[in-house]
């Protein structure tokens, strides 16, 4: 109960709903116990009445009897009727406080959740698989409702009802109540251990279907590849393999399933045979009338569902303990990437990197070696180099996704630690290498970094961008909703969709990673003089391995295995005759050969 300890501040958040709930259950439990007794009474009265029945034999009061017995039963078939419709009146009561208290709780932990993992490092999502993450805030948060649902509901309602119900068989009869309630225990200890085969088997079906998901969303992402390979047949082998798994998985599983309820039954009919037997017994000795073992049964079948609950609720209990665990993990986890002053202010673009080192933590790889360059506010620099040399590593950087080891990176004579977060990369248009776009309209893609922008805005950044006579062409232009991750488009276009996202929240800082890589030529030409009118009076980051682009910059930086080889200008780097020069060389000869 220890990490289920964690959900204590949403419980009392919610106290009030437990209460209630709580209530709801003590009464409705009370109009559960009340027509055993009635029907105890019913009974009695038509063994008494049956004797006086019998004596008035050949009168007329015999009538005036049946009359009398029937009215009798009649009233207590009305008591019965109003206690089965209270009781289900307050088990809804029931069910709308501490259900809808659960599913409050679910959507506040998925929200914390949620949030948390946006404060967190790019390092920790490098250490930890999409699926994993969206397990924890999905199946995990699903199995803890568990608990704080049914398992508090149902757990609440076996405790008042024992209460209840035992201490009131035991001062009918004790010797009765024990025979009675023998079964019972057995039930729980059997429903425990099918339930934690059922939960076994049933974790090893969705591993299975997982699996199988996996592998159908990986055949039809990369369908274009099998049908070219021509490998069709054995991508169905191989789905009917692991088809076979999951069938042969959840055969086993209803094999266990087709036993849970037999169980059940043939212990409840046990007890209720030793009722009747011990019972049928003590009637014959005078002990407890024929009422008492109608009373009894009706306990035993009242108490045989919140017994037979016990062994889920421990099962649903250890289940939700072990998912807290997993999502307690993750919350644990801080970020390392805070503010150290909070410093909020408008940035001219003025950046200076200073003998600048960093070791990727998730792999240990050194990505750059004392790195050093300034930038003046409105100039360009292009970072080249070839893969692998770190280059992308600077954008991440700049709008600090990581901290460095050692070194100092500033803007405008601050630090970046002492930024404020938010405010700083609120100020850098950054177009990442791996092109992301969201399943959403175009305009929404292109406003996402600024949502108050106006039509205009968002087509002057189209424009800019080179994507607007693309956009004109589509039927729904504008509007035109994106595939997943923007599939629905060429590359060449979502890199540019990214472009115009980038420079239409009019940033302080341009950061272009390897933007122009899935463009023609011509198409990269006319974006580059595009760029230039956009570059004007901001910071640009030209992050390319492409010299066509770097020409726009008017300082270039040759990186080469994270280390700076080579700055100046094109023309100096040029006649330097060193690598930046025999890099431009080749590019140019691939290029003459095309």
């Amino acid at each position: 109960m220890k990490d289920l300890g964690y959900l204590n501040k949403y419980l009392l958040k919610y106290k009030f709903h437990l209460i209630f709930g709580a209530l709801f259950i003590i009464i409705a439990n009370f109009f559960a116990i009340v027509p055993a007794v009635i029907v105890r009474y019913a009974f009695d009265i038509l063994q008494r009445s049956y004797g006086i029945f019998s004596s008035f034999e050949g009168f007329e009061l015999q009538e005036n009897t049946i009359g009398i017995i029937g009215s009798s039963i009649i009233i207590l078939a009305v008591l019965i009727l109003a206690s089965a419709l209270l009781r289900g009146v307050f088990l809804f009561f029931m069910r709308q406080t501490i259900i809808v208290m659960s599913r409050r709780i679910e959507y506040d932990l998925k929200n914390e959740i949620f949030e948390h993992y946006q404060t967190l490092p790019l390092s920790f999502y490098r250490r930890n698989n999409t699926g994993d993450l969206m397990a924890r805030i999905s199946e995990d948060v699903s199995k803890v409702r568990m608990y704080i649902g049914p398992a508090i509901m149902y757990g609440i309602n076996l405790f008042t009802l024992f209460v209840m119900v035992i201490p009131y068989m035991i001062s009918i009869n004790p010797t009765l109540t024990f025979y009675s309630l023998l079964p019972l225990p057995i039930l729980s200890v059997s429903i425990y251990f099918v339930s934690n085969v059922i939960n076994k088997r049933s974790t090893e079906i969705q591993e299975s279907l997982s699996g199988l998901s996996t592998y159908v969303q990986e055949a039809f992402s990369g369908i274009r590849v099998i049908k070219a390979f021509v490998r069709e047949e054995e991508v169905a082998k191989n789905f009917e393999t692991e088809s076979v798994e999951y069938r042969d998985r959840s055969l086993r599983l209803a094999f266990v399933q087709a036993l849970f309820m037999p169980l059940i039954m043939a212990l409840i009919g046990l007890s209720v045979i030793l009722t009747v037997w011990v019972g049928s017994i003590q009637v014959f000795n005078g002990e407890v009338s024929t009422g008492n073992i109608a009373e009894f049964i009706i306990y035993v079948n009242m108490l045989t569902w919140p017994v037979t609950a016990l062994g889920w609720i421990t099962s649903i209990i250890q289940r939700a303990a072990a998912s807290q665990r997993r999502i307690n993990e993750f919350l644990d986890t801080k970020t390392d990437i805070v503010s150290k002053k909070n410093v909020e202010k408008e940035i001219e673009g003025h950046l200076v990197f200073d003998k600048v080192n960093f070791t990727y933590p998730d792999s240990g790889i050194q990505a750059l070696k004392n790195v050093s360059f300034e930038v003046k506010p409105g100039e360009s620099i292009a970072i080249v180099g070839t893969t692998g040399s770190g280059k992308s590593t600077i954008a991440n950087m700049v709008c600090r996704l990581y901290d460095i080891d050692n070194g100092k990176i500033e803007i405008d004579h601050v630090a970046v630690e002492d930024y404020n977060i938010s405010s700083l990369r609120s100020q850098i248009g950054y177009v990442p290498q791996d092109v992301f776009l969201f399943s959403d309209t175009i305009e929404n893609n292109i406003s996402f970094g600024n949502r108050k922008m106006s039509k205009e805005e968002i087509e002057k950044a189209a424009e800019d961008a080179d994507l607007l006579n693309n956009i004109k062409d589509f039927k729904e232009g504008f509007q035109t909703r994106l595939g997943e991750r923007g599939i629905t488009l060429s590359g060449g276009q979502k890199q540019r969709v990214s472009i115009a996202r980038a420079i239409a929240r009019e940033p302080k800082i341009l950061i272009l990673d390897d933007a122009l890589s899935a463009v023609d030529t011509k198409t990269e030409n006319a974006i580059l003089n595009a760029m230039q009118r956009i570059m004007q009076g901001r910071t640009s980051i030209i992050i390319s391995h492409r010299v066509s682009s770097a020409k726009l910059a008017d300082k270039i930086v040759m990186l080469d295995d994270g280390r700076v080889v080579e700055q100046g200008t094109h023309d100096d780097l040029l006649n330097n005759n060193g690598a930046y020069k025999e890099l431009h060389d080749k590019q140019l000869a691939g290029e003459e050969v095309a």
